[in-house]
């Protein structure tokens, strides 16, 4: 065991939906600083017509990002965080069946309606406490049904559990990354074997279980040829869902806290004991997927920064339109006229990949609002529109959660974007604390810090966030006409 009074570097591997990095973290009693060692794109491929990922290229970029985090200090431990519902099939011999399909693949078109006249969609949520999402794993393995592939396969592996058996040859099951399946009892945290067996899948594809803070494995000799790493390093189970790493990370001080983990997605919701399965919480859309120690992340998916991440690879593709660079971007968003065009950021027809502002257009178009003229105008609308959705997402929360809120955490990417955190301060009528932006990988090497002795508890670890990373608190307007306006805005979105 380490000596915790001591320094120790702690490398996370950090997946996210546009790139990967290896980050670094020094982390003492007192001292918890992040660099970026290595990154990474994170480029899908389609192929003969199914979207992919080019997994191979994403274990090539970790291995360059431990070669350079190796180069840095000696670690202490490895973990990995990535995306949820994806997964790689292994055959018998252990070797990857094709490339995984990415979750925006169209395969699971209309899977959905078929289990749920196998399993209601009432009895679904009731056990497993999942929210529809078409891209969930069990609905991906249903459409995989059938198929030679899966027919061959010994072994499924989520994202991070793959990487994490190529690094140490070991397999297994990480519990917060396995409760987004929709296969997963969430209170009982086992599987839902009664779910799965009328839905013909089978659960012995999935290795055993692990949690946030167990052992992984060691470095294969080959890897540690393929890094220049000189020692057999360990790697730690993490929270290896971003998600369940983001919340770890979150810096509160109270119990009474919402959080908004913001990206390519916005996962906005609550840190529960228990979950919340009620008729009234699926209607509602609202998942309960587990977080470390036990914890429930009871939450709602937002499109997020997707939405503007679209528009801003569309435009930089049009001859037609001169784009600015996002901060300036940003501060003409600013300037444009406020809620004057919203949409729905849920809805299923920003799901896809293709033209963002000309489908904004269209749903402005369609519900008699004007239609975005401008870059900076979209922008604002897509903001405007996040913010009004982080709104009803913590209000609906509270409500159904029984919980009262006093201050809504921004972490993640989103948490740099000053407009969205003031903007979100003032839907919500809450005090806004945003940061940290790397609240994925911190949440990642905090686990493993507490895994090797570090730390002790969840408070430890907050704590230690609060007092080392930077963070930036937004106050809701004082003003009672903007305050006004944000309510008319909330009800005509949900008309």
């Amino acid at each position: 065991m380490p000596n915790p009074r001591s320094p120790h570097h702690f490398a996370a591997i950090d997946l996210g939906a546009s790139s990967g990095r290896v980050m670094v973290a020094r982390t003492g009693p007192d001292t918890l600083t992040l660099h970026e060692a290595h990154r990474f794109p994170n480029r899908p491929v389609r192929a003969a017509g199914t979207l992919h990922w080019d997994i191979l290229s994403l274990y090539a970029g970790v291995l360059d990002g431990l070669r350079a985090a190796g180069a840095t200090a000696p670690l202490t431990s490895i973990g990995i965080d990535g995306w949820a519902v994806d997964y790689g099939l292994l055959d018998a011999d252990g070797m990857l069946l094709g490339n995984p399909v990415h979750y925006r693949d169209t395969r699971t078109e209309g899977i959905a309606a078929k289990a749920w006249t196998t399993v209601p969609a009432t009895e679904l949520y009731a056990t497993t406490g999942v929210q529809y999402a078409p891209f969930n794993t069990l609905y991906q393995l249903m459409a995989a049904q059938g198929t030679p592939q899966l027919a061959a396969a010994k072994h499924l592996l989520l994202i991070p559990d793959l990487l994490t058996y190529w690094l140490t040859g070991e397999l297994g099951t990480e519990l917060t990354n396995a409760s987004t399946t929709q296969l997963i009892d969430p209170g009982t945290q086992g599987w839902s074997r009664e779910v799965a067996t009328r839905l013909g899948i089978d659960l012995g594809l999935f290795p055993p279980v692990r949690r946030p803070g167990d052992p992984a494995g060691h470095l294969l000799p080959q890897v540690l040829e393929d890094t220049g790493l000189s020692t057999p390093t360990p790697l730690t189970t993490v929270a290896s869902h971003d998600t369940a790493s983001a919340v770890a990370a979150v810096p509160a001080t109270t119990g009474y806290f919402a959080y908004i983990c913001t990206g390519t997605w916005s996962l906005a919701g609550l840190e529960l004991a228990a979950p919340v399965r009620t008729e009234e919480s699926r209607a509602a859309n609202f998942t309960n997927e587990l977080g470390i120690d036990g914890t429930v992340r009871y939450l709602r998916n937002i499109m997020g920064l997707w939405l503007l991440q679209e528009c801003l690879r569309t435009w930089a593709t049009d001859p037609e339109t001169t784009t600015p660079d996002l901060d300036q971007l940003l501060r003409e968003a600013a300037t444009a006229p406020a809620l004057r065009s919203l949409v729905d950021a849920a809805d299923p027809a920003f799901l896809l990949p293709g033209d963002m502002p000309h489908r904004i257009a269209q749903v402005c178009r369609a519900t008699g609002q004007p239609v975005p003229g401008t870059p900076a105008e979209t922008t604002r609308c897509i903001l405007d529109s996040l913010a009004l959705a982080h709104r009803r997402a913590i209000e609906d929360a509270q409500r159904l959660a029984d919980r009262p809120v006093d201050v809504v955490h921004i972490v993640g990417g989103g948490a740099r974007n000053a407009l969205l955190c003031q903007l979100t301060a003032d839907a919500c009528g809450l005090p806004v604390v945003a940061g940290p932006a790397e609240a994925a990988a911190l949440g990642n090497v905090l686990v493993q810090a507490r895994a090797h002795g570090l730390l002790r508890d969840r408070h430890e670890m907050r704590a230690l966030l609060a007092r080392t990373q930077q963070s930036t608190r937004y106050e809701p307007t004082g003003d009672p006409a903007r305050r006004a306006a944000w309510e008319e805005a909330s009800r005509r979105v949900a008309a």
